[in-house]
């Protein structure tokens, strides 16, 4: 999961250690052919660098990794020329964890932190312990850092893909295989019903088939590509209504909203044995709700059952992300009622 605040810091912070490094070395320094010779590469690491933000896409993986070949080196020959370059050493670290194995970044925080230990006892007047301790103890926390927050950022990519396959796919895969399970008991005694049957899963697989590319690369849910929430949520159930008056939500919000419809339906149709299922979505000041009411079989709240529970844990950590609640009564043989509760 790529994470584009900290990736949008990290390259301004390596643009502003380098113009720093580079003030630093016009204050201190006569402009003499090597302080031009280390600005003009300077000039051309930024130059490179940039030209890699913006063609990430275009690169690919294997152009991206040697378009970090490319910068290292030019970085490396820049703090042999001038030492106090040397501080960009951290965000150039960053870009190895993000393109390379954690065996290589090793690798390369090694040569990374040889350079800036040379480059610290070049700049200073005599040798101190701290000059060799404190580089290797700065990149052994960069890393640490950012490799964590890469296995945070992957977890959660794998709970977002495991909520949105519960929710879309699961869902349809259910339908097209009642249907079709209806068009098997119908086939000979009444073909037309059974190709309706049939024509009505392709559509379904369809829908579904556009879900699954939408979540895969992180937009917002199809049914909302084209129509209002109050649509898509009709669509979905026949018993639908709206109460109070209605008024702007944010894009989150309404994907949120859908997809906890979307997952309470999918739980009454798989467990509950329903006869009908009312959908309500409430307006009402400071908070919009939801309520999926079904009159199926309930189920003891007090008894966890193996396999189950998934798709409410799910609704809560999604309506957890934008501040929001999830209450659900049940009990055996009373229906189940799922409010989820948004503040606006």
């Amino acid at each position: 999961m790529e994470r584009v605040w900290l990736n949008r810091a990290m390259h301004a912070g390596f643009f502003l250690l380098l113009a720093a490094s580079a003030s630093r070395l016009l204050v201190r320094h006569a402009l003499d052919r090597q302080t031009l010779v280390s600005l003009a590469d300077a000039g051309l690491l930024a130059l490179v660098y940039a030209a890699g933000v913006l063609l990430w896409d275009k690169l690919g993986r294997t152009g991206r990794l040697w378009w970090l070949g490319v910068v290292v080196a030019l970085w490396l020959v820049l703090v042999e020329l001038a030492p106090s370059f040397a501080w960009c050493a951290i965000p150039l670290l960053y870009l190895c964890l993000r393109l390379l194995s954690l065996k290589m970044t090793l690798v390369a925080a090694a040569v990374l932190t040889i350079a800036v230990i040379v480059a610290q006892i070049s700049l200073s007047d005599r040798f101190d312990p701290s000059l060799v301790l404190a580089p290797i103890a700065v990149a052994a926390m960069t890393i640490v850092i950012f490799w964590e927050l890469r296995k945070v950022g992957v977890m959660q990519e794998r709970e977002r893909l495991s909520r949105e396959i519960h929710d879309t796919l699961a869902q349809g895969l259910t339908s097209q295989r009642m249907l079709l399970q209806a068009a098997d008991r119908v086939w000979e005694s009444d073909p037309g019903q059974a190709r309706a049957y049939v024509r009505t899963a392709i559509e379904a697989a369809g829908e579904n088939l556009d879900e699954a590319r939408r979540f895969v690369a992180d937009l917002g849910p199809a049914p909302l590509a084209q129509r209002s929430l109050e649509e898509a949520l009709a669509a979905m159930n026949p018993e639908f209504r709206v109460e109070g008056a209605a008024y702007p939500l944010d894009d989150r919000t309404q994907a949120v909203l859908l997809r906890v419809a979307q997952g309470a339906l999918a739980n009454a149709r798989e467990h509950a044995q329903a006869s009908r299922v009312i959908v309500t979505l409430s307006y009402l000041d400071g908070e919009v709700t939801l309520d999926v009411y079904d009159n199926g079989v309930g189920f003891d709240q007090a008894v966890s059952r193996p396999g189950r529970g998934y798709g409410l844990r799910a609704m809560r950590d999604r309506l957890g992300e934008v501040g929001g609640t999830l209450t659900v009564e049940s009990a055996p043989g009373e229906g189940t009622a799922v409010a989820a509760r948004i503040p606006t």
